[in-house]
């Protein structure tokens, strides 16, 4: 039987901070290290490379951040609810991303990153990882293991989301994430499963519960359980990203931040930062999803078309302002006013119990 939760602070500023550092540390992995030792740029910082390198952990922020965030937001929603907000959350921006990432492309990367067309259709579905086609921009690839966990919430505002059905859906959902990783399991379960990153994905859900409700034995074992599983996932990740560009990514330093993204996660569940939180984050972590969106392919385009006419410095830090102005662009240009309108179409599309509310008041 589920306690009546503690009432949640209207907005969590805190994980809009949170949310500009892991994408500004997604941006300088990119900028300054990913993109010069993969061939995808011309612009070399050995030093600065040095902590660069682990940005891609703002990933797995991002993850810890959905899995607490998406069903925070998915509480007593219908599935139909459900499915209409995060398509007006995702699509907007999304869309015309690809849009402006394929036409820059073709335009301007002299074949460096070719776009086909049945390639930008597919894209613009977010699903073209189904039959395996290739992203239009290769950080794409994290919408793909956000949309498999869409499915889980998605089951669960199908059974009905209580703190208890949460609880035991995460004991499942790590059960069998183990069971995969010791190979009893066939590939294709990873589908739904997402092992690589569902340790992330249950530790925010967990994360939820403690902040909506309290501290329980139970949710804590279960962010245990997860922290040790990310550990272990991510030395093996690491391990690759090395092998990938030929260099070196310390374990202890991947270890470290994992420990600090478990351990601000849990200051924010446990109701600890809420002083730290300023309505002004708000502003820019709204701009963190476009600006993932449009940063990677489009920026070592203009690296590589104007790398010999400015300064190294200087390009990276005019690019990323100019990345951060696209997004400012696409957010309040693109997202607020087609968001609202897409809603209202789905709305209307979409069966569902206030259709047919609706339709009997008509009647």
């Amino acid at each position: 039987m589920d306690h009546s939760p503690l009432r949640p602070a209207a907005r969590l500023h805190e994980i809009d901070l949170l949310r500009i550092i892991a994408a500004v540390s997604v941006v300088a992995y990119h900028y300054l290290f990913s993109g010069y030792a993969g061939g995808l740029s011309p612009l070399h910082f050995p030093d600065a490379g040095l902590v660069a390198r682990y940005g891609y952990l703002g990933v797995d922020l991002f993850f810890t951040i959905s899995g607490f965030v998406v069903l925070l937001s998915a509480w007593e929603r219908s599935p139909r609810s459900f499915v209409i907000s995060r398509a007006v959350r995702l699509y907007p921006a999304y869309w015309v991303a690809v849009t402006l990432t394929t036409i820059v492309s073709i335009g301007l990367s002299q074949g460096r990153f070719p776009v086909s067309i049945p390639q930008y259709l597919a894209n613009l579905t977010m699903f073209n990882s189904l039959p395996n086609i290739e992203n239009v921009d290769v950080v794409y690839w994290t919408l793909w293991a956000e949309l498999r966990f869409y499915v889980m919430i998605l089951i669960l505002t199908w059974i009905g989301i209580t703190r208890r059905r949460v609880t035991n859906f995460l004991w499942i959902w790590l059960a069998a994430t183990f069971v995969f990783q010791t190979g009893l399991l066939p590939q294709a379960t990873d589908l739904v499963l997402n092992t690589q990153f569902s340790h992330y994905f249950i530790a925010g859900m967990a994360l939820c519960l403690i902040y909506r409700y309290d501290v329980t034995r139970e949710a804590l074992l279960i962010v245990a359980i997860c922290l040790g599983n990310a550990i272990y996932r991510a030395i093996g990740f690491a391990d690759r990203v090395g092998l990938r560009y030929g260099t070196e990514i310390d374990r202890t330093a991947v270890v470290a931040t994992i420990v600090a993204i478990f351990a601000i996660m849990m200051a924010i569940a446990l109701k600890l930062t809420i002083r730290l939180g300023r309505p002004w984050f708000a502003v820019l972590g709204a701009l963190t999803y476009p600006l993932y969106l449009v940063h990677a392919h489009i920026g070592f385009i203009i690296f590589e078309r104007l790398g010999d006419r400015f300064g190294r410095i200087l390009l990276v830090t005019l690019t990323t302002a100019a990345m951060f102005g696209v997004a400012a662009a696409l957010h309040y240009w693109v997202e607020q006013p087609l968001a609202p309108r897409l809603k209202r179409l789905l709305d209307r599309v979409l069966p569902g119990a206030a259709r047919r509310a609706t339709r009997a008041a008509r009647t």
